[in-house]
């Protein structure tokens, strides 16, 4: 079953924009070069954006190696496919990685086992700290500077070969 998502590097520096470009290459098996404009959140850093289609949990994959290199902001993204639920993944230098799943508008979902553990073994007084820790807000807080950056931006497609 294929899936497809979208690739966002908000950020990396210059040096390593081919490793980028090696690491998708080697999860899609397909040579991927992309666009990359400058990010001006961050001068003298790059950015570039891909969507991509491949086998349900690429997503997942092209999470893990780029996750190698950790001056990277990135964020992946998989759709949810049949019988295989979205997920996003979120990398911000200084809070590592993040990953959440998503429903078809692309809602981050919590489900009810996670939940019904949250309230049994969290104190009230931390609950709400911990439902944004679930959620994801300090790393969507991290990113949005950098994706309002690359409005306008050049995105490159990609297909998983075979």
């Amino acid at each position: 079953m294929n899936a497809r998502g979208v690739v966002f590097v908000h950020s990396s520096p210059t040096a390593v924009c081919p490793h980028v470009e090696w690491a998708i290459s080697g999860v899609l098996g397909a040579k991927v070069s992309l666009q990359w404009t400058p990010q001006p959140a961050v001068p003298g850093q790059m950015r570039a954006e891909c969507s991509w289609t491949g086998p349900a949990g690429s997503g997942g994959a092209l999470a893990a190696a780029l996750r190698a290199w950790s001056m990277l902001r990135f964020e992946v993204t998989e759709e949810p496919s049949p019988g295989v639920d979205g997920e996003r993944f979120c990398h911000v230098p200084t809070l590592g990685l993040w990953s959440g799943r998503t429903s078809a508008n692309g809602d981050i979902v919590l489900g009810e086992d996670r939940l019904r553990s949250l309230l049994a073994e969290v104190p009230a007084a931390k609950l709400a700290s911990r439902v944004h820790d679930l959620l994801g807000s300090a790393w969507d807080d991290a990113l949005e500077p950098f994706r309002l950056a690359g409005d306008g931006a050049p995105v490159t497609w990609l297909h998983q070969v075979g």
